[in-house]
């Protein structure tokens, strides 16, 4: 059985948007493992064929001279959407599409995480917390 909601109508009506602090980026070592770089926190990791690449705040990418391309903020949709739900992400990537934002997401257990371009987020947000947008 699976948990969280499953009604796209629902989930749309209050994604619960909050933007979370500080920055982020991605960074990809092509002779690491999953496992590897704990010390940089990782809010999340994928073993890709070409390295591990992580997603890490901007200052500790900063601090140890790693190389990244974007700078982002990231966006938690804290309504509880299931694993299962049909065509959430692809109407919160649709709708900021249609506005020219890239959307970066990360799909966690209990909630979607989205990663917009830094001077983008406060634009972002709005879109995704007002309820004539969604």
């Amino acid at each position: 059985m699976s948990s969280g909601e499953i009604s796209l109508s629902r989930l749309l009506k209050d994604t619960g948007a909050k933007l979370l602090p500080g920055e982020y980026v991605y960074c990809s070592f092509d002779s690491s493992r999953y496992g590897d770089r704990k010390e940089l926190e990782p809010l999340a990791s994928y073993q890709e064929e070409e390295g591990l690449s992580l997603l890490i705040l901007k200052q500790k990418a900063d601090e140890r001279g790693l190389k990244y391309s974007c700078v982002l903020k990231g966006i938690t949709l804290s309504v509880n959407s299931s694993l299962e739900a049909v065509g959430f992400t692809a109407e919160i990537s649709r709708r900021l599409a249609v506005a020219n934002i890239p959307a970066n997401v990360v799909a966690g257990h209990f909630h979607d995480h989205i990663f917009v371009p830094t001077n983008q987020a406060e634009v972002a947000l709005e879109l995704l917390t007002s309820s004539k947008n969604l």
